[in-house]
């Protein structure tokens, strides 16, 4: 069989590799310089940033500013801005890549596949012609825009 591709930093962090830091996504929130910073918008209450090893252009991270595990601990006012803040950034998302729809949920619990604790809602922009020759046979999705020229995309449609 051919050559695989696959990113080596996060097989790395997978292993273990990762930013000593307590909480990967409250480093974000501080800009911590041990860690990358892929911040999209932010506001009051909470940050949306590129997710550092996408699953397709566009995926997106939004998360409270406070650390929260769980989604039960969002007070009211977090609760409806988490959920205004969702549909503006699919509205920017839909406005810049045009997908075929979105996957939007959260993983809670080691159980339910959270590997982060600090709770994170996934945005993910769905295409139509996803399963292709490297997906199939090679496990593998070849991204072709920059996560850097995405962000700075985002940012611009990105307004409330």
């Amino acid at each position: 069989m051919g050559d695989y591709l696959f990113n080596t930093d996060k097989l790395r962090y997978i292993k273990g590799d990762k930013p000593d830091v307590e909480c990967i996504l409250c480093a974000v929130r501080d800009a911590h310089p041990g860690v990358k910073v892929l911040e999209v918008h932010r506001t009051d209450r909470f940050i949306v940033s590129l997710n550092l090893y996408p699953f397709n252009p566009g995926h997106l991270l939004v998360f409270p500013s406070r650390h929260v595990v769980d989604i039960r601990e969002l007070d009211e006012a977090e609760a409806i801005e988490l959920h205004r803040l969702t549909a503006l950034v699919l509205s920017a998302l839909e406005q810049e890549f045009q997908p075929a729809g979105f996957n939007v949920g959260y993983n809670l619990g080691r159980g339910g596949g959270a590997s982060i604790a600090h709770l994170h809602q996934h945005i993910v922009p769905r295409y139509g012609n996803e399963l292709g020759f490297l997906d199939v046979l090679a496990g593998t999705r070849v991204m072709v825009v920059d996560p850097l020229e995405v962000m700075d995309r985002l940012k611009k449609r990105i307004r409330p």
